[in-house]
């Protein structure tokens, strides 16, 4: 994972860190963990990945501007492993090179759990979110929304009242997808583990997208159910059809993966 930490930002209820113009290299940690898709087949309404698994909708570029959703915290099942998982919302990933993200992780550290949330603006390195308390079956809200030429971030945990925000520019970013994942996130050396987190949920998932504000997923002509799988095919995480609501799904654990 890395010779050094993350680096963790102390947490205040609303606060707002604006990175304006980048983060600074006395600020960041070493790693990104949260990649763009790995694209391993697309079809019409479909897509497998090595990395994802849930549901992405697409437009122009320049088109996206916000994107929303909440999912309920997994628990995670952890034997003698260090695995990791990882959900959120966000713009970019699908098709282009850079992400725009919030959410939360369910993982394992040498066997034992670990919760906590985190944001990252790929390929800036990933920050975790210091005191943002973080628990199984927590009901989460996140959104990442464009607007002034910049990104804006923000978690809601529902149990505790928290919140977090942070806004920065970044460059060359398409705005040509949403997206609603559970990731096996990555090190430098490459995917990592996917932890057994059982079956995630989520809920309330909407796009804006070429000027039609906040439209479930299933509304969007270009929607695609993304399922995780290895090098070989195998199937490592499967998201279910939407609900009749066309928002909702959940994300199912098959595998950790090779």
């Amino acid at each position: 994972m890395g010779a050094r930490p993350f680096r963790r930002f102390g947490m205040l209820a609303a606060l707002c860190l604006t990175l304006a113009g980048g983060i600074g290299a006395d600020a960041a940690p070493l790693i990104s963990r949260h990649r763009p898709m790995i694209l391993r087949h697309i079809r019409e309404g479909a897509a497998s990945s090595l990395n994802w698994s849930g549901y992405a909708v697409t437009g122009p570029n320049g088109s996206v501007q916000d994107v929303k959703g909440s999912w309920t915290v997994p628990t995670v099942t952890c034997t003698n492993g260090t695995q990791y998982s990882s959900f959120w919302v966000g713009i970019d990933g699908f098709n282009s090179n850079t992400v725009e993200q919030i959410g939360t992780d369910a993982d394992c550290h040498s066997g034992s759990p670990a919760y906590y949330a985190w944001f990252e603006f790929y390929p800036h390195p990933m920050f975790t979110i210091n005191n943002f308390e973080i628990k199984p079956g927590d009901v989460i809200s996140a959104e990442v929304t464009y607007a002034s030429r910049q990104f804006t971030v923000s978690l809601h945990n529902s149990r505790t009242g928290q919140m977090f925000s942070t806004s920065t520019r970044v460059s060359n970013a398409r705005r040509s997808s949403a997206e609603w994942v559970a990731e096996a996130p990555s090190s430098a050396g490459g995917i990592l583990p996917l932890a057994d987190f059982g079956t995630v949920s989520y809920t309330a998932n909407t796009a804006s997208v070429n000027k039609t504000l906040d439209a479930a997923i299933g509304s969007f002509t270009n929607n695609y159910a993304i399922t995780m799988v290895d090098a070989s095919g195998n199937v490592k995480a499967q998201p279910s059809p939407l609900g009749t609501d066309l928002s909702s799904f959940s994300v199912q654990w098959l595998s950790a993966g090779p």
